[in-house]
């Protein structure tokens, strides 16, 4: 089965948390200040851009953490805050019945699960395992069955918001698992985001995240291409962005990521493009929207060009850029 696993991972009903809420964005400042919130030893497996900060907000809620990280560099400032730093995932597993995971690639994932140190060598029975990671929904599916032979609970949970959202706690994360262990993960979940939604079985989770950064791709690259357009025709750019975010055009990568550096502070584009969200994860992202386009017989026609371009840009030196850098790719190349 894990041959399966590293082959397949080379390869590639809504709820909101609480019955009780209404179908609008709930807050879950509650569920994390809640007395009866258990504050055993989390294990947090992945501390990079996005793992470091979110373990962090784990921190401030109390939560003691077993850390890991392929890079031990990465675990430094854990360990000098007293935290645990151990030597791999197995020994977090020995440490930890609730353990959450945040690698960049399928691979990685299935490394850290199945691998010759991974978790499934010390998992205990009755653990909760929830995998933040983005991956193909299929190797969750997979990893999920091999949790279960263990005895313990695998649960997707990738996010949204990126870094930026992961630092201020406000990031969404959709969730895909057993109904009945929702309550459980979004105790923990809560403490990292401002949404927490259930999508369904195992795998939904990924579905949904694949989703949303396929339209994400397709409006950052449409954003950047209509403010190229506005400049060149002699358009100040601050002020074409001001008319499309009060517009139709109106979308999340105008009014809250824009591309074009001067228009916002505090965004990728204010600082060459460093930080944030990397050109080579959209593209890995936009590989796993395309095998499951694949898969499923689904068109995805702007977003197969939209792969494609990201791809380009990856070739082309921009790939530990911010897949914002489009603007300045579409700026240099004048050949399309």
């Amino acid at each position: 089965m894990a041959a399966s696993l590293r082959l397949r991972g080379a390869a590639s009903g809504l709820r909101y948390w609480s019955r009780r809420q209404p179908p609008a964005v709930a807050s879950l400042a509650a569920v994390c200040s809640r007395s009866m919130a258990s504050k055993t030893p989390v294990g947090f497996i992945g501390v990079g851009n996005m793992g470091n900060p979110m373990a962090k907000n784990l921190m401030k809620h109390g939560y003691p953490l077993i850390i890991y990280d392929v890079f031990p560099d990465a675990c430094k400032e854990f360990l000098d805050a007293g935290e645990q730093v151990v030597s791999s995932p197995a020994d977090v597993a020995e440490k930890a019945d609730r353990i959450i995971t945040m690698l960049p690639t399928s691979i990685n994932a299935i490394e850290a699960y199945s691998g010759a140190n991974g978790i499934l060598k010390k998992v205990k029975k009755g653990s909760l395992l929830i995998d933040s990671s983005t991956i193909d929904p299929m190797v969750s599916k997979e990893l999920a069955k091999e949790v279960e032979k263990m005895g313990a609970v695998f649960m997707d949970a990738p996010v949204s918001g990126g870094v930026g959202a992961a630092r201020s706690g406000n990031l969404t994360f959709m969730v895909g698992g057993v109904e009945e262990e929702f309550a459980a993960a979004q105790e923990l979940l809560g403490c990292m985001g401002s949404n927490v939604v259930y999508c369904g079985a195992v795998g939904t989770g990924q579905a949904a995240k694949i989703c949303n950064n396929l339209l994400l791709a397709i409006s950052m690259i449409g954003t950047a291409e209509a403010m190229n357009l506005g400049i060149r025709l002699g358009l100040d750019p601050k002020l074409l962005a001001k008319i499309l975010n009060m517009s139709s055009g109106r979308c999340w990568s105008s009014d809250t990521y824009n591309p074009v550096p001067g228009v916002m502070d505090g965004v990728p584009s204010a600082n060459n493009y460093q930080g944030g969200f990397g050109t080579t994860l959209m593209a890995k992202d936009l590989g796993l929207a395309q095998d499951s386009a694949t898969s499923t017989k689904s068109p995805i026609l702007l977003g197969s060009q939209a792969h494609q371009i990201y791809r380009m840009m990856c070739a082309k030196g921009y790939s530990k850029k911010d897949f914002s850098s489009v603007f300045q790719f579409l700026r240099e190349e004048e050949t399309f």
